[in-house]
């Protein structure tokens, strides 16, 4: 579990300062040394169990960046409120390892153009955090029944508040893979690599024959998408197409 790694690691960091201590090593180093040599410690551990790059530089800057913080004289209410205020904004993040992601105007405009030729139907955006892809589609496609589900508070909040007049855009907080996924038409996605595996096995076990899921940048792995829809931004976004088949071609397999 990421988590554990990150607390092991610090605490590794916090033993090997402590017995340099111990051993006299260190007796009379000054403040920034030893900060220095926990975040090293810590980041050494991290690679050796195997965490994942970004956790590297986490490591590298968390116990710099505290005795920097513990000299700038803010009070401690204000760390308080940004830990509440980033906790409800990214909620369970540290467990799902999917981070608040923001569909752009350019997506939804690709996502639109491929919707266009379609009959109405429902679709539901899996994550879908303010609903930047469901609540422009809502206006251009009044047929069609657009469904979110986030379970981050405040971007929940957010899109209630932003989508409020839109009598066919439900949202929902909670969490996506408990809902069955067998009435939609679309499921759209926009997560990270570490759920993908799951996501595609939900997909192909309860949606419909002919249903569609795409996938915004991340493909399911061991699966070949039936389209790839390239995207005319800055990020070079692509979207992966998968094309769900009848329930009695997948018995066949």
């Amino acid at each position: 579990m990421p988590l554990l790694k990150a607390l092991c690691a610090q605490l590794a960091g916090l033993a090997l300062v402590y017995g340099l201590l111990q051993a006299g090593s260190l007796a009379t180093a000054p403040a920034w040394m030893l900060v220095a040599v926990q975040a090293v410690g810590a980041c050494a551990t991290a690679m050796m169990l195997g965490s994942e790059r970004w956790w590297w530089l986490i490591h590298l800057m968390f116990t710099p960046l505290l005795l920097l913080a513990g000299q700038l004289g803010i009070a401690p209410g204000w760390y308080l409120g940004l830990f509440i205020l980033l906790s409800l904004v990214y909620w369970s993040t540290f467990r799902t390892r999917v981070p608040l992601f923001l569909s752009n105007r350019a997506t939804v405009d690709a996502v639109a153009a491929w919707l266009a030729d379609r009959p109405a139907g429902q679709l539901l955006d899996i994550g879908s955090g303010i609903a930047s892809m469901l609540r422009p589609l809502a206006r251009r496609f009044p047929g069609w029944c657009f469904v979110g589900i986030e379970s981050a508070p405040l971007p929940h909040l957010a899109a209630r508040l932003l989508g409020r007049g839109q009598e066919n855009l439900r949202l929902q907080r909670g969490d996506f893979f408990a809902r069955d996924w067998g009435d939609f038409a679309v499921v759209y996605a926009f997560l990270s690599p570490v759920p993908m595996q799951r996501v595609g096995e939900k997909a192909f076990a309860e949606m419909r024959g002919g249903s569609t899921l795409i996938s915004n940048s991340f493909a399911l792995p061991e699966r070949t998408p039936d389209r790839i829809i390239e995207v005319a931004d800055r990020r070079r976004t692509r979207l992966y197409c998968y094309t769900i088949p009848s329930r009695k071609t997948r018995k066949g397999r």
